[in-house]
């Protein structure tokens, strides 16, 4: 079965703009909400939103998913080990920055108490580079990653028992209270507990591994799918190959930026790919027949047309950037060289040539104030 559309996720067109997106979103986030909507299913849902408008209210990854299309844009975020176990903490992506509003409604809003718990662990960013070919057909890259993992001895808590017990400074809230007073008053300032660091819960005996953090650096080889089409400056999401959460939380994400070399050959604009040819004057005026290599190293044969004009581009369809089933197309552009030495043969017939036109050599520029002005 077909994964449901982002766009058709938030009921809304493709072509809806910045303001329509985020107005849907935030209706839907009312509607669906765990802590509103008690329907079977709307967990899912809510969570299925969050994921939509993380990516269609960003620009960049919505000009990805626009150009890739679902499947491929949301494949792109999978990848495996090679040589090594996974590790869970995928799920989902929600950007409520501007949404005060929202908050206030469920009873949260910023002005309120700061979450505490177990932290998200960090995303990471790494920049690869692919060749022309390989971007415009895909590939399947292996990467070695350095990032943080569970710690295998205690199981990611930091506890040699696997047992984690509450904080004492704070008493599992995660956060130290302190009073002072000012003239105006009493004032509170909240700030994360120093002991648990936030967590408000702690190993009940270190774990000699990891020292009590839970993670351990390691070294994996990750197995990477760069989807045809792919372009320059484009980041591709693997869920939950970042750095480790806390005990209980998700790891973060791993973003893979993309670079294309340039290729000596072939020049790409969008979907479309373009080279050169060059031939003689002789076959300008006549037309002729020339074999074009494409950048899967075929060759096709091209008919360049009598009379082109030199820089003109011809298309061979379909020979562009493979993208989402339907390719571009190719352009050649046909220059025209004119021969730095001829034979006496060769120099006899363009000198033919010129007599027939009217313009011999060394009387051009009579000729020329003769046409226009015509003979006395």
């Amino acid at each position: 079965m077909a994964a449901e559309d982002y766009y058709d996720i938030l009921g809304i067109p493709r072509n809806a703009d910045e303001k329509e997106i985020k107005k849907a979103y935030r209706n839907l986030a009312r509607k669906y909400h765990p802590d509103v909507c008690k329907e079977p299913g709307a967990e899912d849902r809510f969570k299925k939103i969050n994921e939509a408008y993380s990516v269609l209210s960003d620009q960049q990854k919505k000009s990805q998913y626009d150009h890739m299309g679902h499947e491929t844009f949301t494949n792109a975020s999978k990848g495996s080990y090679t040589g090594g176990g996974g590790f869970g903490g995928g799920g989902f992506s929600a950007d409520f920055s501007g949404f005060g509003d929202i908050f206030d409604f469920f009873g949260g809003g910023f002005g309120g108490q700061r979450s505490t718990g177990p932290q998200a662990g960090n995303d990471l960013l790494m920049k690869i580079q692919v060749t022309l070919q390989e971007a415009v057909f895909g590939i399947e890259r292996e990467i070695e990653l350095t990032h943080t993992e569970a710690c295998p001895s205690c199981n990611g808590t930091g506890s040699e028992t696997k047992k984690l017990v509450t904080c004492p400074r704070c008493g599992g809230s995660g956060q130290m209270r302190q009073m002072s007073q000012t003239p105006f008053g009493q004032f509170v300032r909240m700030s994360t507990c120093t002991e648990c660091r936030g967590r408000g819960r702690m190993p009940e005996k270190k774990c000699p591994d990891c020292r009590g953090t839970g993670h351990k650096q390691v070294k994996r080889k990750v197995s990477v799918h760069i989807p045809a089409g792919i372009d320059n400056g484009m980041r591709l999401r693997m869920e939950g190959y970042g750095e480790a959460g806390d005990y209980g939380a998700p790891n973060g994400d791993l973003f893979i930026e993309v670079y294309v070399k340039p290729h000596d050959r072939f020049i790409r604009t969008g979907d479309t790919l373009e080279t050169s040819v060059s031939i003689s004057p002789a076959q300008a005026v006549l037309g002729t027949t020339v074999e074009i290599e494409t950048i899967d190293s075929r060759h096709v044969e091209l008919t360049v047309p009598s009379g082109i004009q030199y820089n003109t581009a011809l298309k061979i369809p379909g020979e562009g950037v493979r993208k989402r089933g339907k390719p571009g197309d190719l352009l050649v552009r046909v220059k025209i060289v004119v021969p730095k030495q001829t034979t006496p043969e060769q120099r006899e017939l363009y000198g033919k040539i010129l007599e027939i036109e009217g313009n011999r050599a060394g009387s051009s520029k009579k000729g020329f104030f003769e046409n226009i002005m015509g003979k006395k």
